[in-house]
This record gives C-alpha cells, sequence and structure tokens, in this order.
C-alpha cells in the first residue's frame, strides 16, 4: 500500500515537506506550541469550564450575530486578543466575548492563517 505524500510546512513561508499528519517542520514546531499541548495542558481544564460556563450564563447571545441583527445562542467564549499562553491575557474577562461555534471558527481560523508572532 502506497504512503501518502509528504505535505508543506504550514508556518507562512517555509517550503519545508513534513510527513503527512504533521502540521511544522522540526524548526517552527517551537513557535506551534498549541498545536502539540493537550488543552488541558494550554489551560482549558476544569477551572476553565467553570468560567466559561458562568461567563455563558452571563452572555447568553453572540455578539457577532447581534451586530447583524439575529439572536443567536452563544455556545463559545472567546478571547478577543489571542493570548498564545499568556495567563494574564487567558483569564482577563475584558478580553472575552460570547459568539457562536461558526463566528468562532471564523475568527479562529483566520487568526491561524495570518498568526502574530511575538519574540
Amino acid at each position: 500500500m502506497p504512503s501518502r505524500p509528504n505535505t508543506p510546512c504550514r508556518h507562512p513561508g517555509c517550503p519545508a515537506l513534513v510527513p503527512y499528519g504533521q502540521k511544522y517542520c522540526d524548526k517552527h514546531k517551537l513557535l506551534h506550541p498549541e498545536e502539540v499541548r493537550s488543552a488541558s495542558a494550554r489551560g482549558y481544564g476544569r477551572a476553565w469550564q467553570k468560567a466559561r460556563q458562568r461567563y455563558l450564563a452571563a452572555h447568553p447571545l453572540c455578539v457577532e450575530c447581534m451586530k447583524e441583527g439575529k439572536y443567536v445562542k452563544a455556545t463559545d467564549v472567546d478571547h478577543i486578543i489571542p493570548h498564545r499562553g499568556d495567563k494574564r491575557l487567558f483569564w482577563d474577562e475584558g478580553n472575552w466575548q460570547a459568539l457562536c461555534h461558526s463566528h468562532h471558527s471564523i475568527k479562529t481560523r483566520n487568526e491561524d492563517e495570518n498568526p502574530e508572532y511575538r519574540f
């Protein structure tokens, strides 16, 4: 049975090929730790689940849908400014917004395709 071909590294501008199923080359793996750590290791454990439930109870509607004049139940708590591991930014409720799953997916995809790197 033939194996799948290698795929390009997903880091912007990197021409390296990586085995199918791997997202980044060894050179860029360290810049994308969110891709290799579990959700709980990234801070989304039981404390986050409780805070998320409390926030969604207080903010039940998607803020992006409301801008469009629609009333859709929020399912996700989004970090307006991606925290990228910064605990202060992660737990800052002023940096949270309630979104429906569709809007959260769109926002996250756009941030992942055009990441902002801080060194």
